[in-house]
């Protein structure tokens, strides 16, 4: 295999220090969470203490100032340990990033160091019953009344949604602008008026609390809009292919995880005398994952370099979110395959993890959008 050299000996001991709290605090819990549809809060402070959280955010904030690769290693071991109700990356990777970039000092001051701590839990919530990939849809209204914005509407499928102290809100301030009458906003999960609905019960990723989120005459003062009024959308451009790096990071961990498994199970498990590993159909099989995956893991690295200097352009972006997806499902449903029957018992790693991993071809965008915006940038 090609070593990775992107992570210095500091980022590995990270590393180090991650799987350790991981394996005490979450594994051995993550079974009960996916019962109950969402993790111990506690784990959210626990994880702000191990200094888990929001490390890309200046010290200034309670931050480490940490580059995107200490983030990078929280998602990969997440993913490895089949973790997916813990929704740390979407809390440190896409969330705060929006306050950092886009909101008042006021707001980076009270929110930033609450977000690094696990006092607050966030969640983002752009995907409506009727408006999914196609943010321009978003039906949510914001009017502003006074000195207030008054918000209505709803949403679903929002990740983090339960346990959501602070929810950055899509709202349309201008419906007859299109995209240029979006704006965001940071709404308290106290508000009055704002409601959380059912936990959904998914096919996957049990122990991730996603939810629906109501919005009835909720009034915000206009300090809470972020960023300026109508660039909503153009912020959710600009801070995606940060958020399709972050899937691609978890799929390919996890991808990384079922061949590992599967390698061991085949070596083990035996069929007509001999070891399943010994049979060439699945030799020939766990050569083609291995070399995809290696594959995958270069583009990935070449991905996150480009990141750090700040060049991971939209199209790029897209490339990556589709393909280690796509390539995730691939290697999950062969090694499924090569389990046999008890690939397909919920008490095994690997049933798990592919029903777990059929959503990350629809959310950041589908799989067939990430195509449509590489093709746009081919003619």
């Amino acid at each position: 295999m090609i070593p990775r050299t992107i992570f210095s000996s500091d980022h590995e001991l990270f590393r180090d220090s991650v799987r350790k709290f991981l394996e005490q605090e979450a594994v051995p819990f993550h079974a009960q969470w996916e019962k109950d549809g969402h993790v111990d809060r506690a784990l959210w402070t626990k994880a702000g203490e191990a200094g888990l959280l929001c490390s890309h955010i200046p010290e200034e904030y309670g931050g480490m100032a940490a580059d995107f690769l200490y983030s990078t290693v929280v998602i990969e071991e997440i993913g490895r340990l089949g973790l997916t109700g813990i929704g740390f990356s979407l809390h440190s990777d896409i969330v705060a990033p929006y306050i950092l970039h886009y909101g008042s000092e006021a707001q980076k001051q009270y929110y930033l160091p609450k977000l690094v701590s696990g006092e607050m839990v966030t969640a983002i919530a752009m995907t409506e019953p009727g408006a999914g990939s196609d943010l321009q849809g978003v039906k949510t209204t914001a009017v502003l009344d006074g000195d207030e914005y008054v918000i209505n509407g709803s949403k679903t499928f929002i990740t983090n949604g339960w346990l959501a102290d602070l929810v950055i809100v899509v709202a349309k301030t201008d419906p007859k602008a299109g995209a240029k009458g979006t704006s965001l906003f940071l709404v308290e999960a106290n508000t009055p008026g704002f409601s959380k609905g059912k936990r959904l019960e998914k096919v996957g990723m049990k122990a991730q609390d996603t939810s629906e989120l109501f919005f009835q005459d909720v009034r915000v003062p206009k300090e809470n809009l972020l960023g300026q009024a109508g660039m909503g959308f153009a912020y959710l451009m600009q801070e995606l292919p940060q958020e399709r790096l972050t899937v691609g990071v978890g799929a390919l961990a996890s991808a990384e995880a079922a061949l590992q498994w599967t390698l061991d199970y085949t070596r083990e498990r035996k069929a007509f005398g001999k070891a399943v590993a010994d049979f060439q159909n699945t030799r020939f099989k766990l050569a083609e994952m291995a070399t995809e995956i290696q594959v995958g893991r270069v583009f990935i690295d070449r991905c996150l370099e480009l990141h750090l200097q700040g060049k991971l352009d939209v199209p790029t972006a897209a490339m990556l979110k589709y393909w280690t997806t796509d390539l995730q499902c691939k290697v999950l449903d062969e090694c499924v395959q090569l389990h046999g029957g008890y690939g397909f018992m919920w008490e095994y790693p690997i049933a798990r993890a592919w029903a777990d991993a059929r959503v990350q071809r629809i959310y950041a965008g589908t799989n067939e959008i990430m195509k449509e915006i590489i093709s746009r940038s081919l003619v």
